[in-house]
């Protein structure tokens, strides 16, 4: 039996929403590293902000974000060492600002 149309608009409006209530917690998740690494100190426009989050972003997504490397990255920052500067500062783009 196929649904009617009216069932089919209610879910896409359920998953519309935990869809909103998930990019949310995750642009707060990001937000809070990225006030703890200093970034909202840096002033910069956003291209170049969210460039450098797509340059990070990739990095992770290729493998040379391990987590061992996290971690000496936050041994180093700690000792007053930075690991990878990040070019311009990052952010995580959208039209809203952290």
């Amino acid at each position: 039996m196929k649904k009617p149309s009216s069932k089919i608009r209610d879910e896409i409006a359920k998953l519309q929403e935990q869809l909103k209530t998930a990019e949310t917690r995750e642009a707060e998740r990001i937000g809070r590293i990225a006030l703890k690494a200093g970034l909202g100190e840096i002033e910069t426009d956003e291209n170049s902000l969210q460039a450098a989050f797509e340059d990070l972003a990739k990095r992770f997504r290729e493998g040379e974000g391990s987590s061992t490397e996290g971690k000496r990255a936050a041994e180093n920052s700690r000792k007053g060492a930075h690991a990878a500067p990040v070019a311009s500062g990052a952010a995580a783009g959208g039209d809203s600002e952290a």
